[in-house]
């Protein structure tokens, strides 16, 4: 199946949205209260913050046949080279198609001067420890982190490029 990777743009807004709706309903099913879910993607995707998101911040969307199905959000590289992966997600139907990584191998690419990438993982997210440790990320601490009064474990992880 042929996709096509590239920079995210405002007409994208909308697509971008139900990807992360979906896919943050179908992977913390169990993990996270439906309201706590709800509650985040209120706040983290409504439509203020994914024009923010867009102005500062480098965002990548993978399409299907004109049709966003995932997409990766980097920070903008500080100057010591490291860069933090706010996320990738993908449309469950998605996965396991090399997708997420050409997502990640574009930021690697196109985000000038990235010497380490950044992520925090839920560690209940089987599918995305799974993913990141495959491509070389590796463990550097773990914590909980208070997610709107729901404690979670979570993960801090590292890729040197």
């Amino acid at each position: 199946m042929a996709y096509v990777i590239r920079k995210m743009q405002k007409e994208d807004i909308e697509q971008v949205q139900d990807v992360a709706k979906t896919t943050w309903n179908a992977t913390y099913e169990g993990i996270i209260p439906l309201e706590v879910q709800e509650n985040f993607l209120e706040s983290a995707y409504n439509d203020e913050r994914m024009k923010q998101r867009l102005e500062r911040s480098t965002l990548f969307v993978a399409e299907i046949h004109g049709r966003v199905v995932g997409f990766a959000n980097f920070s903008l590289v500080r100057e010591d080279g490291k860069v933090e992966l706010g996320a990738i997600y993908l449309y469950p139907e998605q996965q396991g198609k090399g997708i997420g990584s050409a997502l990640l191998q574009k930021g690697i690419k196109d985000l000038d001067g990235v010497k380490e990438i950044y992520i925090n993982v839920e560690k209940d997210n089987k599918i995305g420890m799974a993913f990141y440790e495959a491509r070389g990320f590796e463990v550097i601490k773990e914590f909980d982190d208070d997610f709107d009064g729901h404690i979670l474990k979570t993960v801090r992880m590292v890729l040197k490029v």
